[in-house]
């Protein structure tokens, strides 16, 4: 695995940082009404993101995921402007400001959505898998889904073909303990999810979704094993968010007291701890960084809120073409 350096925690510190204030500066616009539909926020899984591309080959490697996926394609390099500009529907946005929050996407940056069914991605992420296998472009594909989207029959049929296949995926269950507002204990007789991997003698396992080295570290493995073409590997990142599963979740299954615990474990306080145990950075250098963080937010929104709204005729530009029917012109 490339060694984790000093420059690798200042650059986690500081995309950490900005991926967890660009969700705050969403759930203020969404209170302004000026995000529309639902808002699902990353706020706490950050860790999850960054250990993986770490050990990803971002020349190669895709990502696919659920709709709480704001944060993914700007960490594989999609411009933040243009998701902040999709998530307020405007045209200069990553889907032309159709898509909305649940169906970021970015297919030149790798990042194949934001799926709004539930499970819907697990699929898709072994079929992208396939395609890369088929092609022999030894790339990977990372296909991440919620506690909840475990229990959906898609995962088993998904599973069983790519172990039966050894096609180059590796799936990740990002358990934050609540599906929506129902804690893992109550959907299922069994809690360590990753033992669904068991059944069929999938490499699998739990990993501490808070902490970005132990999430590099597993991520590093299963990679390599999926580019030697040894097949895939279901791992169980043990995560937590701290906000609702969306904005208007009032979050009545958890308490307070529950939640200030797992700040206690803040992915983003771990990497700044490290930072200063280290002398990493001075105290000066690291209000410069948060200065950027915030500076770059402000740019996005200022970003977003100048962009204008799509034309009315794009409406017609997204639908399939028709040669015999010359009624409706396509400008796209």
């Amino acid at each position: 695995m490339k060694p984790i350096t000093k420059e690798v925690y200042l650059k986690w510190y500081e995309d950490m940082q900005f991926w967890r204030k660009f969700e705050d500066k969403l759930a203020a616009l969404y209170i302004q009404q000026k995000v529309r539909g639902f808002l699902h926020l990353y706020n706490g899984q950050e860790a999850v993101l960054a250990g993986a591309l770490h050990a990803m080959d971002l020349s190669k490697d895709k990502m696919i995921t659920a709709y709480r996926n704001h944060v993914q394609p700007i960490g594989m390099g999609t411009d933040p402007k243009r998701v902040m500009a999709e998530l307020l529907g405007k045209a200069t946005g990553t889907s032309k400001g159709m898509g909305g929050s649940m169906h970021i996407f970015d297919k030149e940056h790798g990042f194949y959505g934001g799926h709004g069914i539930v499970g819907a991605q697990i699929p898709v992420g072994a079929g992208i898998a396939f395609a890369d296998k088929y092609f022999n472009t030894g790339g990977v594909t990372m296909t991440y889904f919620g506690d909840g989207a475990a229990r959906q029959g898609s995962l088993h049929e998904a599973f069983n073909m790519a172990m039966l296949w050894k096609l180059p995926v590796v799936f990740i269950v990002e358990n934050n303990g609540y599906a929506m507002g129902t804690s893992v204990e109550r959907t299922a007789n069994h809690t360590d999810i990753w033992k669904l991997g068991l059944g069929y003698e999938m490499p699998c396992g739990p990993v501490d979704g808070m902490n970005p080295i132990k999430v590099a570290e597993a991520m590093h493995e299963a990679i390599e094993r999926a580019r030697r073409g040894d097949g895939p590997t279901f791992l169980e990142m043990k995560t937590y968010r701290y906000r609702g599963h969306s904005m208007s979740d009032a979050q009545h299954y958890r308490t307070k007291e529950e939640v200030e615990e797992y700040k206690k474990i803040d992915p983003i306080t771990q990497v700044l701890d490290i930072i200063k145990e280290n002398n990493y950075a001075t105290d000066a250098e690291i209000e410069a960084i948060d200065q950027r963080v915030k500076d770059l937010v402000d740019e996005c929104e200022k970003f977003a809120e100048e962009s204008p709204y799509p034309e009315v005729n794009q409406l017609y530009d997204v639908v399939y073409e028709q040669e015999n029917y010359p009624f409706i012109p396509h400008k796209l």
